[in-house]
């Protein structure tokens, strides 16, 4: 049983590590050059209409703040005329949002098919669908993939090499390098997103704080070693 639990973690880093591919060689690229297409674009008269800004004056049908238990929604459905009603989604309720009410009629801005800004009386709101340069998070997602990857792949090595090892159990030292590996993703990258700090420079720095802690563990657990066989 514990060499076929071995095997299934070396399948799932096998998994893991192709996501991280597709992370750092597909999605991190692909969200960079949308959010420099967005950066370069300008109102439709002055380019190309594919890339360009274009503005509507729509009217407000409700604008919705939902809470429960899954999480937040926050939503204003919209309509033009009679031709047109759709869904517009933000990741708050400021600072537009919360003022809107049905009738009102509001400026929005759209860019490749979808809206990106909301504007009334000089106050905007970005949209989700607005691109946003937070290219570290996804280098942040990409790193835990692949040191998930990676230590998914050594402990089901070593549970089809040395399925009695103590030092590569779940608990505590696989449930704990899990843990340092999530906080320090997590941590480094909303750090690196809120001082602006390139995206390349997260897989470094979460890799280092993660073999501190590993590290750490390993001596405490070769201290350990000895205490119980006195």
């Amino acid at each position: 049983m514990t060499r076929l639990v071995g095997v299934v973690l070396v399948l799932l880093s096998l998994a893991l590590a192709a996501g991280s591919y597709v992370v750092f060689a597909r999605w991190l690229p692909y969200d960079g050059a949308r959010y420099q297409g967005y950066q370069a674009a300008r109102p439709c008269r002055l380019q190309a209409r594919q890339e360009c800004l274009s503005t509507w004056r729509l009217t407000v049908v409700e604008a919705v703040t939902k809470r429960n238990g899954e999480g937040e929604s926050y939503k204003a459905t919209l309509r033009y005329k009679h031709s047109w009603r759709g869904d517009v989604y933000f990741g708050g309720s400021e600072p537009l949002l919360d003022r809107l009410k049905p009738g009102e009629r509001v400026t929005a801005t759209a860019w490749r098919g979808q809206i990106v800004v909301l504007g009334k009386n000089g106050v905007r709101q970005n949209t989700s669908d607005a691109p946003r340069d937070e290219l570290q998070m996804n280098a942040a997602v990409g790193t835990f993939a692949a040191l998930l990857a990676a230590e998914a792949f050594v402990f089901g090595a070593v549970r089809l090499v040395m399925p009695r090892s103590s030092l590569f159990g779940y608990k505590p030292y696989g449930a704990r390098a899990l843990t340092a590996i999530f906080a320090a993703c997590a941590g480094v990258g909303l750090l690196a997103v809120w001082t602006g700090v390139p995206w390349w420079v997260v897989p470094p720095a979460v890799t280092v704080v993660v073999a501190l802690v590993l590290a750490a563990l390993v001596r405490r657990h070769r201290r350990r070693v000895p205490a119980r066989g006195a």
